[in-house]
């Protein structure tokens, strides 16, 4: 009777493991989808300034585009370019795009994007130096780890080790140039 007892306590020890292992799974496949996400708001703005090259220094931000903007949550008003570009990825960072209960849904936690310029193209004989573009797309996690090193959104998800952050250089080069 004994050792059926002790079989009973060994397997609720490994039952209780599977469980912790389960939950660590879902916050992996949590933070998996949040940075495929990601991945697909960072491409989709490096295509908008690569389709917009003569454009490209007007998509600087100088505030994180994203949850806490202030970009209309309808963009058609906007005109065709740069300002229509970035409302429509900020309302993409702010998950616009899939709707719940008329809560927008659709992307990552506390999503936000910055782009900045890295350098300044330089159309100088001699020089011909292109335009080079950092966009960042930062969002919480759910667990802590190292602070990112991209500075996108720093101090606002409070402690800096819950955000994420990916980025991209975007370069545009300078085609008369010789």
């Amino acid at each position: 009777m004994i050792e059926v007892l002790v079989t009973l306590v060994i397997l609720a020890f490994g039952l209780l493991g599977v469980a912790a292992l389960q939950g660590k799974m879902q916050l992996g496949t949590i933070e998996s989808y949040q940075r495929a996400q990601a991945v697909v708001l960072l491409e989709d703005m490096g295509a908008r300034i690569q389709s917009n090259r003569a454009s490209a220094a007007a998509y600087v931000l100088n505030t994180p585009a994203g949850t806490g903007d202030g970009q209309p949550g309808d963009c058609s008003t906007l005109a065709a370019g740069t300002p229509r570009d970035i409302c429509e990825w900020s309302n993409a960072l702010k998950g616009a795009a899939e709707l719940k209960a008329g809560a927008k849904v659709g992307a990552m936690v506390g999503a936000r994007g910055c782009i900045d310029q890295v350098q300044a193209p330089d159309a100088t004989k001699g020089v011909c130096r292109p335009g080079i573009y950092q966009v960042t797309v930062t969002w919480q996690g759910v667990h802590k780890t190292v602070a990112s090193a991209l500075t996108c959104a720093t101090g606002l998800y409070g402690d800096d080790s819950y955000r994420r952050a990916i980025a991209v250089h975007v370069t545009i080069g300078l085609p008369a140039c010789s």
